[in-house]
């Protein structure tokens, strides 16, 4: 009881200390919750029709995309650039796909299994083209070569072949579902276009306002006869004219303008001396090495030496430019490249008319050691020399088609490096001749080759090339650091950036209307970070040092404006520009048209100070261009339309650029020409499909697409 009487006693105490307890496990479960969604939100690299794209998720597509390149460039690697590339192409299609398959959907469309092998029997699609399945002799896609590629992919037990055949199904995979979205695009885009059907009727007019034409006496008054201080704009006229153009001025994203200083850090003479010094001493060894494998490595040479024939636009374009004039042998003297910031130096150890395309045929051949491989592949090698017929069936015998595949330059000649084994492989292709068989040793096995034919010769080169950036010292980029670390750590506001920039011997730079979907701020590479502090940033704010580009570059951003999504306001300098100058024209045609008042011909209006001119042909279908302005009118291809020959103009016609007066002096139908009711139809409908393929626009606006790549990328 006496326990009972303290736990009584100090109740209050418990439950207040209970209330706490609890808070505190709710409030750390809030915490947890906001941070699991703020966590969760960091992860998504986007939103297209309110459904969210993970990193993961598109770095995914990212990654597919990237193999069915290098399967189809041969390439390894991609540049930053291209990198850059295929993020956005991706991106694209992925929305692309996603508006049309949401609009298809509620519209029925689908694309049928057998639509499909419409088209794959047909074998046209350009698609199918670009695929491994091409019969050489028909140039169309071939569907058997596809049937018996998955019927050996399902059934290969060769280790050795797996790699490869996966890559080819996954390739497959990709062109069979990009076919499946290209047809469904095609459908929609059909059907929207025939919602905008022709008749006999709108035919005849379309064509009566294109062969219709006239010639006209032309009187013209430039708005800029009036100089603008003589036209009075109030706050009530620009207001007046946003309202009126207000639709134009609706952004459907953020942008944010921004001033920025950057430097790009500079060799110093004596960076430059000694980069020469170096240069020679790796040249005179280049000149002199049997093979220039390890000096070109050692050099740190942009340009990898392959040590295989390729083609010319392997290699540079300012290394392109020395190929035919140097003679096979020779060792260039250094070349400076003030477009890319090199030194060079180009080797030819030779030049051949060789194929660019092989076809050949190819046995792997492995065993317990690679002597046991050799030893069976002697073997093999002597039978195919003694009966060349038995090449299938041996192939078989050892797990393999045997079946004939071609080889292109472009499918190696980008690599960064080629091993010994594959240098031999590839030297044997390219020298040998038609019919030829090769047992190629590699450490690994053997590889018995059967070169079946050769196209497009082309003049091949074995070339090393010594290509080294003209780089700074670590000195000469701390001092540049330091001098710009100075410049930013003085000046915190953007007006202290303009003021004292000229000090330092920097500029400051302006950009409007950065967009997140940019991927450079300042034309600078690595600038992510700098990006993503313009978007979380508030106006005025000056961001810190960032060093950036090619780890040659200092960049500082001030944030001068912010404009949100939605209507931009008449505050804004731009908008307000435009709206100003839309106004002048306004208060300038009102004069010119007053000044004008009471002209009964051309010759009066030139009296008046009008510009005059003769213009032919023109018609109501498509605006006059009138050169005395330099504008296109199609105010005035109306007027011309509505007005017969012989008349004066009614009334000033207000053009874009200038006010017009004219004369009608010939007109009619144009001579040659007769109407053909189902090709102009036929006509409008193709116009139709065109204004068709622009929905793609509407769609995204309508979309509510979020676009996060700059946070990861």
């Amino acid at each position: 009881m006496a326990v009972l009487g303290k736990i009584r006693r100090r109740g209050v105490i418990l439950v207040s200390a209970i209330g706490f307890a609890l808070f505190a496990f709710i409030a750390e479960e809030a915490v947890r919750s906001y941070q699991s969604s703020k966590n969760s939100a960091r992860q998504q690299i986007g939103e297209v029709l309110g459904e969210k794209v993970t990193y993961e998720e598109f770095q995914k597509m990212v990654d597919e995309y990237s193999d069915v390149l290098r399967l189809m460039q041969g390439k390894e690697n991609f540049s930053e650039d291209e990198l850059i590339q295929v993020r956005d192409q991706v991106w694209n299609s992925y929305i692309q796909t996603k508006l049309i398959e949401n609009d298809a959907k509620k519209l029925g469309l689908t694309v049928t299994d057998d639509e499909v092998r419409d088209i794959l029997n047909q074998g046209t699609n350009q698609l199918l083209l670009q695929s491994p399945f091409v019969n050489q002799q028909t140039g169309r896609f071939d569907a058997n070569a596809l049937k018996q590629f998955m019927s050996e992919y399902k059934k290969n037990t060769n280790p050795q072949l797996k790699d490869q055949l996966q890559k080819v199904y996954n390739y497959w995979q990709f062109i069979e579902k990009t076919l499946r979205q290209q047809t469904l695009a095609q459908k929609y885009q059909v059907l929207l276009g025939h919602t905008f059907f022709s008749n006999p009727i709108e035919a005849k007019q379309a064509f009566n306002e294109e062969t219709k034409e006239a010639d006209i006496e032309l009187a013209a008054f430039p708005y800029s006869s009036v100089e603008d201080k003589d036209v009075e704009v109030s706050d009530a006229d620009l207001k007046a004219k946003y309202n009126e153009l207000k639709p134009r001025f609706k952004q459907y994203d953020e942008t944010r303008d921004i001033k920025y200083v950057a430097v790009r850090v500079k060799a110093s003479a004596g960076d430059k001396a000694a980069l020469m010094k170096q240069t020679k001493e790796y040249a005179a060894q280049l000149a002199a090495a049997e093979d220039p494998t390890e000096v070109i490595r050692k050099s740190g040479s942009k340009v990898a030496y392959l040590g295989v024939p390729v083609n010319k636009n392997a290699f540079p374009s300012d290394i392109q430019a020395l190929l035919d004039s140097t003679a096979v042998g020779t060792t260039t003297a250094i070349k400076e490249n003030a477009a890319d910031n090199t030194l060079n130096v180009l080797r030819v150890i030779s030049k051949a008319e060789l194929p660019d395309s092989i076809e050949f045929q190819a046995i792997q051949v492995a065993g317990e050691t690679p002597e046991d491989a050799h030893k069976r592949a002697d073997s093999i090698y002597n039978a195919l020399s003694a009966d060349a017929t038995q090449w299938e069936t041996i192939a078989k015998k050892y797990g393999q088609t045997g079946a004939k595949s071609w080889l292109t330059t472009q499918q190696y000649q980008f690599a960064p490096s080629l091993d010994a084994d594959t240098k031999s492989y590839l030297n044997t292709l390219n020298y040998a001749a038609v019919g030829s068989l090769k047992n190629i040793q590699t450490m690994a096995g053997n590889i018995i080759v059967k070169v079946t034919d050769r196209k497009a010769m082309k003049t091949k080169y074995v070339a090393a090339v010594i290509k080294t950036d003209i780089a700074f010292s670590k000195d000469t980029y701390s001092k540049a650091y330091n001098k710009f670390s100075q410049y930013v750590s003085e000046n915190q506001t953007i007006d202290g950036l303009e003021k004292n920039a000229k000090k330092f011997g920097y500029t400051v730079e302006t950009a409007s209307d950065t967009r997140t979907t940019q991927h450079f701020v300042g034309n600078l590479r690595a600038t992510r970070e700098a990006l993503r502090w313009i978007f979380d940033a508030k106006e005025g704010a000056v961001s810190p040092l960032y060093e950036c580009g090619e780890n040659d570059a200092l960049l500082v951003v001030g944030l001068t404006k912010v404009h949100e999504k939605g209507y931009r306001s008449l505050d804004d300098e731009q908008i307000k520009e435009i709206v100003k100058a839309e106004v002048l024209k306004d208060k300038k045609a009102e004069k010119i048209i007053a000044k004008v008042a009471g002209a009964k011909s051309v010759k009066d209006a030139q009296a008046k100070g009008a510009k005059v001119a003769t213009v032919n042909q023109v018609s109501f279908a498509a605006p006059v261009f009138v050169q005395l302005t330099g504008s296109s009118e199609p105010a005035l291809s109306g007027a011309v339309a509505a007005t017969k020959v012989g008349q004066f103009s009614a009334k000033a016609v207000k053009g874009n650029a200038g006010v017009y007066l004219f004369k009608v002096t010939r007109g009619g139908a144009r001579t040659g020409v007769k109407f053909d009711a189902k090709s102009q139809e036929m006509k409008l409908a193709q116009r139709n499909m065109q204004m068709a393929g622009n929905f793609m626009q509407e769609l995204y606006i309508k979309a509510d697409i979020v676009d996060n790549r700059y946070l990861f990328y």
